[in-house]
């Protein structure tokens, strides 16, 4: 084999051997040579899935980036690499976070309230969100990151021995860890458990359709309701994430959207009642919609945290839109967290924090008038 036809990692091992034949450097032992194979193994073990060959490199199809690497490079997302003209993720069976937390905390507030989500999580993002709270691994790479050995199957196994109700693939972007994202989804389903997606909804449709087949629940990312700002804020661009919640309406998924109000950036009262307004034109007056507050973190650490205010102000807008079930998240003690009847307004599900206080619901409905409340409820 040609020099020229070794990847990266071949490539530095040779000028090791090159260094340690002038003297400059010891040779690596067996065991090192022995680890970095593995590595090299671990990183090239599955095929991305929607890829095509152009003229100018291989092009990956799973997201809007539609990023065209030559051999060697890798994405924007950090976690696709092309070797031998063929392009792999190197996020498959190697979490670099594994918890059980509350279903509440993706937040999903009408999905099975008060049952636990085993939540794992591969380093890489396709945003580069100028706020995000998990950049340590969102904006990283799988062979940077202290990873469990976690295939599938274990994940499946791991939910069932830990009494979750689902698995949710979450904290960084399951966008960019698609393949993993679906084939445990997909052996969950067979075993009983639900699949949720805490997501940014930057994806294209026929990936987001094909993932969707095995999806239940799904909270996105709705981040800013202005194109420019999307692009400053994100990276991103907003059209895509509009038509890809029309895609999880359309394809059953029970849907939750967050708008996180970050200060001097998406906390313009107008752009929040032109978001609101869309949501509601568009067949989501029944999807519940989280205000979260914004605190400084990452490469937004100057600014404040969201006033309280601001929150309470955009709550009243989506209400005067027609939304049904709005939501205040990142605030304790704030009463905006429970679940009102949308016919009667009694309180129906009463939280403290990621707890479950008080359930008023029965059978999908308000124990009180009776009245179908939106969501799955058991």
């Amino acid at each position: 084999m040609k020099t020229k036809d070794f990847d990266n990692t071949k490539r530095d091992f040779l000028k090791k051997c090159f260094a340690f034949s002038a003297g400059i450097i010891s040779l690596p032992g067996p065991a090192v040579i022995t680890e970095m194979i593995r590595e090299e193994q671990n990183i090239y073990k599955k095929v991305a899935l929607f890829q095509e060959e152009t003229a100018r490199g291989i092009m990956c199809r799973i997201c809007p980036n539609e990023c065209v690497l030559k051999e060697g490079e890798i994405s924007k997302c950090n976690n696709r690499r092309v070797k031998n003209s063929k392009l792999y993720t190197m996020a498959f069976g190697n979490p670099c976070s594994a918890n059980i937390d509350p279903v509440e905390k993706k937040p999903l507030y009408h999905f099975f309230p008060g049952s636990r989500a085993y939540s794992i999580a591969t380093a890489g993002c396709n945003l580069v969100c100028l706020n995000c709270q998990n950049w340590t691994i969102s904006q990283t790479s799988p062979d940077k990151t202290k990873n469990y050995d976690l295939m599938p199957e274990r994940v499946v196994e791991e939910s069932v021995k830990n009494n979750c109700r689902s698995i949710a693939y979450t904290y960084s972007e399951p966008v960019t860890f698609y393949e993993y994202t679906y084939e445990t989804a997909v052996l969950a389903r067979k075993a009983g458990i639900k699949n949720i997606v805490k997501s940014n909804g930057y994806i294209n449709a026929e990936p987001l359709k094909k993932l969707c087949s095995v999806i239940d629940a799904a909270n996105i990312d709705l981040k800013a309701f202005n194109e420019s700002t999307y692009l400053k804020l994100t990276g991103g661009k907003l059209q895509p994430v509009l038509d890809a919640l029309k895609v999880y309406r359309e394809m059953g998924v029970w849907l939750e959207i967050t708008h996180l109000i970050v200060p001097t950036w998406s906390d313009k009262m107008e752009e929040i009642r032109k978001m609101c307004r869309w949501l509601s034109d568009n067949g989501f007056k029944n999807t519940p919609l989280h205000f979260s507050r914004f605190y400084p973190v990452h490469k937004l650490e100057q600014l404040p945290p969201t006033p309280v205010e601001i929150l309470r102000n955009a709550s009243k807008i989506a209400a005067e839109e027609g939304l049904k079930y709005v939501y205040i998240g990142n605030v304790p003690g704030n009463e905006m967290a429970d679940t009102k009847c949308p016919s009667c307004s009694s309180t129906l599900v009463v939280r403290q924090g990621y707890r479950i206080v008080q359930n008023n619901i029965t059978g999908g409905k308000c124990n009180k008038c009776g009245k179908v409340v939106d969501g799955v409820w058991s």
